[in-house]
């Protein structure tokens, strides 16, 4: 019995670790994106994105479709099509980019919360990302996305 209970609790932390141990994040494949109510195409539109790269969580799955939040908590279900690997991440709070991935490295703008930064890659606590036509190191501290 009390073999029993043990086998219980270490398969149930173990599920649960791997299930819902790791964030999933995705970005948006297009510049419209329908988010819907279910997972079918029959489901109605609940809203549109319309901004490319805009990074999402998904937190369920159900065949071709995955349900969604965004870094406002919106949810609904998206078509796998029209999602891609992470490749973006949005900050939490106004933060500065730097030359090199480094506080002491030379500032080279200020990016207000909630921007979306393209990652080019990313290294221990830092990313290196793109945005507009700026490129530099950003600390991973308060992004969303990542």
């Amino acid at each position: 019995m009390l073999l029993k209970k043990i086998f219980f609790i270490f398969f149930s932390f173990f599920y649960f670790s791997v299930t819902y141990g790791d964030d999933i994040f995705l970005s948006l494949k297009k510049n419209k994106v329908n988010v819907r109510y279910g997972p079918s195409f029959n489901s109605p539109v609940k809203y549109i994105y319309k901004m490319k790269n805009l990074p999402i969580k998904q937190i369920d799955k159900k065949e071709n479709f995955r349900r969604i939040i965004d870094f406002k908590n919106n949810g609904g279900w998206i078509h796998v099509s029209q999602l891609q690997k992470v490749n973006s991440v949005i900050s939490y709070e106004d933060k500065i980019l730097f030359e090199k991935p480094s506080n002491f490295s030379k500032p080279l703008v200020k990016i207000k919360r909630g921007r979306v930064l393209l990652i080019i890659k990313c290294e221990e606590n830092w990313c290196k990302v793109n945005t507009k036509n700026i490129k530099g190191w950003i600390n991973t501290k308060n992004l969303w996305g990542n």
